[in-house]
């Protein structure tokens, strides 16, 4: 995945934008159908994006660490679907997404673990060509997975941790100060749709929302800390 840009992203949605607009639909079904047992984690810009990442990279194998309820299995299912390819991998210690995923994104597509993901490790396949962090938001995690998973998979792997701009900074003592502090020692940039962090980012993509006719929310939140970026190449 190449340094990602405002003008990259705006790309993708001109691209994409007719799938976009039906998985949004299907999207927003789902959560209205399943509003007592699902919990949407990511905002529209964070799913809309890593659905759109997902498209054009064309993974065969994507590692998600932290499913909660399924609202962000269920975009990398979409995305893997309307690929025609791919198989996603799922790390949590609870189970309540897998009643959650309906079997016609999952089956053949999708294999989830139940447990910690420090005790399962060995599970996490090596070529992994995507890999999305959202669980334990800790610092201690945070340098555990750098120390462990990291080196388990390729170097240069896409890759997106959420929960890390809330604010303009960081959190103190938290996973999203653990992560930029090694970025930026490893000279890796990121790209971020955090309102707080750049809004410059979000105000150009609801422009590009509005003319694609996609400003429709489908679901209500500005609060968006997700980071983008490719593992260090050594």
């Amino acid at each position: 995945m190449s340094t990602l840009t405002i003008e990259s992203i705006s790309t993708l949605y001109v691209k994409y934008a007719d799938d976009l607009r039906a998985v949004r639909d299907q999207q927003r079904k789902f959560l209205l159908d399943n509003k007592e047992t699902v919990k949407a984690q990511l905002d529209d810009y964070e799913a809309e994006i890593t659905y759109l990442l997902l498209r054009d990279l064309a993974p065969e194998v994507v590692v998600e660490v932290g499913t909660f309820r399924g609202w962000s299995t269920t975009w990398i299912l979409s995305a893997l679907r309307d690929n025609g390819t791919g198989h996603l991998y799922s790390f949590d210690i609870v189970d309540n997404v897998v009643k959650n995923v309906p079997a016609e994104l999952s089956e053949g597509r999708w294999t989830f673990t139940k447990g910690d993901l420090r005790d399962n490790l060995a599970k996490v396949p090596a070529e992994t060509d995507y890999l999305f962090i959202d669980a334990d938001h800790g610092a201690r995690f945070a340098r555990w997975y750098i120390d462990n998973l990291f080196p388990v998979v390729r170097p240069g792997t896409p890759t997106s941790v959420h929960d890390v701009f809330h604010g303009r900074r960081p959190k103190p003592m938290s996973e999203g100060s653990v992560i930029i502090k090694w970025l930026a020692a490893q000279n890796v940039e990121f790209f971020t749709p955090s309102v707080a962090k750049a809004p410059e980012v979000t105000a150009r993509l609801a422009e590009v929302k509005k003319e694609l006719n996609l400003s429709e929310p489908v679901r209500e939140s500005r609060h968006n800390p997700m980071i983008y970026f490719n593992l260090p190449q050594s």
